[in-house]
């Protein structure tokens, strides 16, 4: 048995859902791999979409870091709420790791991959394990200009304990460990459950179908009069927790794990510019919209986009008054490669050398 720690930021679904699209297809590959995930924020939505393998997951709920503190119904940062919290992590990140490390040593771990807590790698030092960061950014360079230098010192001194970095699209980070650079990737969207979103939503075939995953952790407020939602030629697919009530509005239900079948199924979509959501909407070749955000992750993901004609960006205050049909127009589509079974091979690769 060949055993994996699998670190997931407890920031949102995104990291979440991309390690999905990761573990499913290392335990599809090799059935002599058990993988031990190690997360606290989205640990149901990890069990409920990987129950298929529970005989090879061991899940082990432990908080891995802060993400982003945001202001109330807006996008941006609360820089003074962030540092509060950075600190707190980073006073108990010591004694965790320790704790992590005996247990993770009982389990005999021959390898830590971590998207993207810099706790992964307080413990791969510890234990002498190899350890992957895997992502497009590290929370050391996502908090420049955020929070105090003295917090981005010490996530540095963690980040640079990682053995290889996996540099996703759109990255920009220091040389941390071994570099290897890779693309896109995402879950692989199910066919015959596109096909029944498409004849369920929009039976007639006469409309566009406009998917809008803002984000699980954010809050915007009440949206319901918004003009934007009167194109009679859309319907716009929300997540769950946005407010908002209209007739073209359809909420993805709270309990649905697979929210890439409903990129796939969309015309067009419209997000921040989470690498998650981005990466379902290139790998599925959609028009995409971006919500311009001023923080460093989003504008390295912004500018990859843009410097590969994937993606059309506008500010929060002037998305809403788009005209959905002419975006999609404008619209060159273009093919680009999933990249998880590169990845997956690489991962494999250093446990059975």
């Amino acid at each position: 048995m060949k055993t994996i720690a699998y670190y997931i930021s407890d920031y949102g679904y995104g990291h979440a859902s991309r390690s999905i699209a990761l573990i499913r297809e290392l335990l599809k590959r090799d059935e002599d791999v058990q993988i031990i995930i190690c997360h606290s924020f989205a640990l149901s939505f990890l069990q409920d979409s990987l129950k298929e393998y529970n005989s090879s997951i061991i899940y082990h709920k432990v908080k891995t870091d802060v993400g982003y503190v945001l202001k109330q119904h807006s996008l941006e940062v609360d820089t003074a709420a962030l540092e509060k919290k950075c600190r707190e992590y980073l006073d108990y990140l010591p004694f965790v790791a320790k704790e992590e490390a005996v247990f993770l040593e009982a389990h005999h771990v021959q390898l830590i991959v971590s998207d993207i807590t810099p706790l992964a790698f307080e413990i791969g030092e510890i234990l002498g394990v190899p350890s992957i960061g895997v992502s497009n950014f590290t929370w050391y360079t996502a908090y420049q200009g955020l929070v105090s230098e003295g917090v981005l010192s010490q996530l540095y001194d963690s980040y640079r304990k990682m053995t290889m970095f996996y540099a996703l699209a759109g990255s920009s980070e220091p040389s941390w460990g071994e570099v290897h650079k890779f693309g896109f990737f995402s879950r692989t969207a199910d066919s015959a459950e596109v096909k029944r979103i498409q004849t369920t939503l929009n039976p007639l075939g006469n409309k566009k179908l406009v998917f809008m995953p803002i984000g699980m952790k954010i809050d915007i407020g009440d949206l319901s009069d918004w003009d934007f939602w009167n194109q009679e030629g859309c319907v716009f697919i929300v997540s769950s927790n946005m407010d908002v009530s209209h007739p073209n509005v359809v909420k993805i239900p709270f309990d649905y794990t697979e929210s890439q079948n409903y990129a796939a199924a969309s015309d067009v979509m419209i997000s921040k510019a989470g690498w998650g959501t981005v990466s379902e909407a290139v790998t599925n070749t959609k028009p995409l919209i971006v919500i311009n955000r001023n923080v460093q992750e989003d504008q390295n993901t912004i500018e990859y986009l843009q410097e590969n004609g994937l993606c059309k960006v506008v500010e929060w205050e002037e998305f809403h008054l788009l005209d959905i049909e002419s975006v999609i127009r404008q619209y060159n589509k273009g093919y680009i490669q999933n990249e998880v079974s590169h990845i997956v091979e690489c991962i494999l690769h250093l446990i059975t050398v």
